[in-house]
């Protein structure tokens, strides 16, 4: 939720929590000089799905259908990120408009028909409950919109969604909330279809606030917020921090399962995103807070994600891990979760589930990956 929403911390009082405890994905500046992105940009009216090669020959190529444009980096600001813009998507909830983006989903045949990532691990939601309840209408009046069960600022949020596909079989009208989508069904004029579908879809505005947008700063990985301009509901386009991560994608972040997170990161909160890792529905992301400066969350080298976009043991959805070097004369760049393993197990890093600060307590982050790219970091 945004600031406006929601009671936080103090600006200053977080920053100085988390800058003396390393308490949280996203909390240190980078100040890395940006570079020019060896990438295309595509058309407004056109996905950025074309690729361009790096020196090394690998391809940069984004793997979202809705991506309308991204670059690596950019000269215009001094962050070390780059920027991905979605195309919105509309719905309501309750009466109000929202609007949301989309990048994965459970269902293979779906991932092709919509351009999503394909996660089959998604698929693991459904049995824990985990999900939203998503209404697609057929049919009906010219504007429907999908209706959606919840947004930020409730308890029952996620940007987990189990789709529901719904026809008209009596006279349409328009649906503003659920509870339309139930009475027109009891009444014999709506057929209702659950499918076993799951779709990764943040909420990015909501009927009384949007995600904090970063539009003058763009410094820090953190900074004022995670959007780089506030969503366009004309245009339906929204604009994203861009970030590095091994091995070898570029990822945003959107939402995170832990209230002071959330308000530190400024970012969406989803206390129900927490039940994706009992329901195996998780990958694993691993950050530094010591080392090797660099472009990562807490400032020092880029995160290593347990898994490649795109496989079979790939999630968006990440149990958010934190790694210190205990003598940092040792620190180098670690590329891999079996690196960063083989360091734990060797004694050169002690090993937070969460952040030091959570006593163990594991958080969920979701950080979709939009872009494949070939890393750049050195170190």
């Amino acid at each position: 939720m945004s600031a406006e929403q929601s009671p936080r911390l103090a600006r200053r009082e977080f920053f100085a929590w988390a800058g003396k405890r390393g308490a949280v994905l996203g909390l240190a500046a980078t100040s890395m000089p940006a570079f020019l992105a060896a990438c295309t940009r595509a058309s407004d009216d056109e996905p950025a799905l074309a690729t361009s090669p790096t020196p090394g020959g690998d391809e940069i190529r984004a793997i979202v259908g809705d991506v309308i444009d991204f670059e690596l980096t950019s000269d215009e600001w001094q962050g070390a990120f780059g920027f991905v813009t979605f195309r919105l998507h509309q719905a309501v909830v309750g009466g109000k408009d929202v609007y949301y983006i989309r990048t994965d989903t459970s269902d293979q045949e779906f991932a092709g028909a919509e351009e999503l990532v394909w996660v089959p691990k998604l698929g693991g939601l459904l049995p824990a409950e985990a999900t939203g309840a998503w209404y697609s209408i057929t049919g009906g009046v010219d504007g429907q919109a999908t209706v959606l069960s919840s947004e930020p600022g409730r308890d029952d949020y996620t940007p987990a969604w189990r789709i529901n596909r719904a026809r008209w079989t009596g006279s349409p009208r328009e649906l503003r909330s659920v509870e339309d989508v139930t009475a027109a069904e009891r009444a014999g004029d709506l057929t209702v279809t659950e499918t076993q579908i799951v779709v990764n879809a943040p909420v990015v505005q909501w009927s009384d606030g949007s995600l904090p947008v970063d539009d003058t700063e763009r410094t820090e990985y953190l900074g004022p917020g995670q959007l780089l301009e506030a969503p366009d509901t004309d245009d339906m386009r929204v604009t994203f921090k861009l970030h590095e991560c091994f091995p070898g994608v570029r990822y945003f972040v959107a939402d995170v399962s832990l209230q002071p997170m959330a308000e530190g990161m400024r970012i969406g909160h989803s206390s129900k995103l927490a039940e994706a890792t009992d329901a195996k529905a998780t990958g694993r992301t691993n950050v530094f807070m010591n080392g090797i400066k660099g472009s990562g969350p807490m400032g020092f080298q880029p995160s290593v994600f347990d898994s490649a976009a795109g496989s079979a043991q790939w999630s968006p959805y990440w149990d958010h891990m934190t790694y210190a070097w205990k003598d940092e004369s040792d620190a180098r760049v670690l590329r891999t979760e079996r690196e960063v393993h083989a360091a734990r197990d060797d004694g050169e890093l002690d090993e937070f589930p969460g952040t030091p600060d959570t006593n163990r307590q594991v958080f969920v982050v979701n950080c979709p990956v939009p872009v494949l790219a070939p890393n750049t970091f050195e170190g």
